[in-house]
């Protein structure tokens, strides 16, 4: 796996890419914005690892600038800006994960284990089928029964989510981590709130229906 890391305060730099190397990433590194940006596009990673206060150009608008190329590659922002605010700019940017410094070096190898492993499921089925709903991870369409579905961004990824895993229960928790962050307060309703959008948007009309309230547990997808 290659990764690329953009960051500029070396002793940092030189702890991450030791780190990474030690767990089997092959490591290219850029030391300001506008070199990891053009890095970024001119070869394929597995990864990317970008600090936001970069000299020249700053993460965000590293980030930016990738995700206007149609570049998907998951990155991950490393930043000592840790509010909220700053996290939920830095993943409207397009940014996957969010890491605040001083950070431990087990976390950060499982972020990046558990980005490149999402990244490599996604490349490998481009489309998802269950039952009779598809949904195609191109062109970000779903469609049950040759009917086409219109989803907002937060329904595509909780529907990308149980047809990962049809048949699994899945927590509020879990639903919270993997489509709201890491920061998302799962004892508010909005994650029954979306769930009751997809389920309208899927199952309404049809006969079976696939997404399932599981009392006290939480969610499946699965088959009358």
């Amino acid at each position: 796996m290659n990764v690329l890391l953009i960051e500029d305060e070396q002793r940092i730099s030189l702890l991450v890419e030791r780190s990474l190397k030690e767990n089997g990433f092959v490591v290219t590194t850029a030391f300001d914005g506008k070199t990891g940006l053009s890095m970024a596009l001119q070869e394929d990673f597995s990864l990317i690892l970008l600090d936001i206060m970069l000299p020249g150009m700053n993460g965000l608008e590293v980030c930016n600038a990738i995700r206007k190329t149609g570049n998907n590659t998951p990155i991950l922002m490393l930043t000592a800006l840790g509010t909220v605010d700053d996290k939920v700019e830095g993943l409207n940017k397009g940014a996957d994960d969010y890491l605040v410094k001083p950070f431990h070096m087990k976390e950060l190898i499982a972020r990046v284990v558990a980005l490149t492993r999402r990244n490599y499921s996604v490349n490998a089925e481009s489309k998802l089928n269950f039952s009779e709903v598809i949904l195609d991870r191109e062109t970000k369409m779903a469609y049950r029964a040759d009917k086409e579905i219109s989803l907002t961004a937060k329904e595509y990824k909780l529907l990308e989510l149980f047809m990962e895993n049809t048949g699994k229960v899945l927590s509020r928790s879990v639903i919270a981590e993997r489509v709201w962050g890491y920061d998302f307060d799962p004892n508010t309703n909005i994650i029954d709130v979306y769930v009751n959008y997809l389920r309208n948007k899927i199952d309404k009309g049809f006969h079976t229906k696939l997404l399932h309230t599981m009392v006290g547990m939480g969610y499946v997808m699965k088959e009358n």
